[in-house]
């Protein structure tokens, strides 16, 4: 496994775009809409196949078969997302989903067909939607063309340096991030995770 992206959250998909518009000064690329979980997304490429993720809520989109992903139905969440965009998972990408989604110290839910235009994906989604350890322990995806996001993303001068995270459950985190090859992770007094970013501009540290 290796990661994939990076999600950060938003109340809206044009506050999230401005904010991260703002921090990185690179303008995002249209995503799309998610059908099944009614959300929408911008992305930025990260380089090395890693993106960023702009997500939120999407006011035109169907209502889900069940609590959207990444805690976006939440009350918790949509609180914590009214002070602004967070920082809130990560997602790791694997070819073996079911055999990586037993190993897992958290539980990731089951496991999802997805698709948005020509890409097909599986995502283990819990089914009240939490984020796994509080969004440390990633979800898992698998993508099913032989295609990614990142192939048709232009290069924005930015990279991801590190992704870090601290819990108080570091032994089952630190088994799952070393074996995804993510780190180093530290233990914290509450859940976080804070990933660096080097841009023509200097670092940039997003937080949850």
């Amino acid at each position: 496994m290796e990661l994939d992206h990076l999600v950060i959250a938003a109340r809206t998909l044009e506050e999230g775009t401005a904010f991260v518009e703002r921090i990185f000064a690179t303008p995002t690329q249209p995503g799309g809409q998610h059908t099944r979980m009614g959300t929408h997304n911008r992305l930025l490429n990260l380089g090395n196949g890693v993106y960023l993720e702009v997500i939120a809520i999407d006011p035109s989109g169907n209502v889900p078969f069940q609590p959207r992903w990444f805690a976006l139905d939440d009350l918790a969440m949509q609180a914590r997302l009214a002070d602004g965009p967070k920082l809130i998972h990560w997602v790791a990408r694997t070819n073996s989903i079911e055999a990586d989604a037993m190993r897992s110290p958290a539980s990731l839910g089951a496991i999802h067909q997805m698709e948005r235009g020509s890409f097909k994906w599986r995502i283990t989604i819990p089914p009240d939607g939490h984020l796994p350890a509080d969004g440390i322990v990633p979800t898992l995806i698998q993508w099913d063309v032989d295609d990614h996001p990142t192939r048709h993303l232009p290069e924005s001068g930015n990279r991801l340096k590190s992704l870090t995270g601290w819990h108080d459950s570091l032994s089952q985190v630190f088994e799952y991030s070393h074996h995804v090859r993510i780190g180093p992770w530290a233990r914290g007094l509450a859940p976080l995770l804070e990933a660096m970013i080097e841009t023509p501009q200097g670092d940039v540290i997003l937080s949850s």
